[in-house]
């Protein structure tokens, strides 16, 4: 079986990404260089930003960014919101205030990249 580990988004500054999701998920990253940054927040996912004109092979396409998300879980709404709240001061590009999804109550964020993140609070299955 196969167990994916490693999400990469292809971004225009590897740095200026890499200063992103340190200060705003409080993360380290493992190595970072002019064209490639790690993050390894758990030992089970890893995420690497890695500058759009270093990738080999090359990309191609007009639509290069913005095309991922990065799903993290919390708790419940409380953190949800409190999340959000904390985001929302840092400025950083809201895509979805919080609201009731199908899969549970949830909030999306961009990056400088316009990738997503969405912080969700998992509905309760009966």
């Amino acid at each position: 079986m196969l167990n994916p580990n490693l999400v990469v988004f292809y971004v225009n500054d590897a740095r200026r990404s890499a200063e992103f999701y340190a200060g705003l998920l409080d993360w380290v990253a493992l190595e970072s260089t002019d064209s490639f940054a790690l993050f390894a927040p758990t030992p089970a996912f890893r995420l690497g930003v890695w500058s759009r004109y270093d990738v080999q092979p090359n990309v191609s396409g007009t639509q290069l960014s913005g095309c991922g998300e990065v799903a993290i879980p919390v708790a419940d709404a409380a953190q949800v919101d409190a999340l959000y709240a904390d985001w929302s001061a840092r400025q950083v590009a809201v895509a979805q205030a919080p609201v009731m999804m199908d899969f549970g109550y949830t909030f999306t964020v961009l990056d400088p990249d316009g990738h997503r993140l969405r912080v969700y609070a998992p509905a309760m299955r009966n």
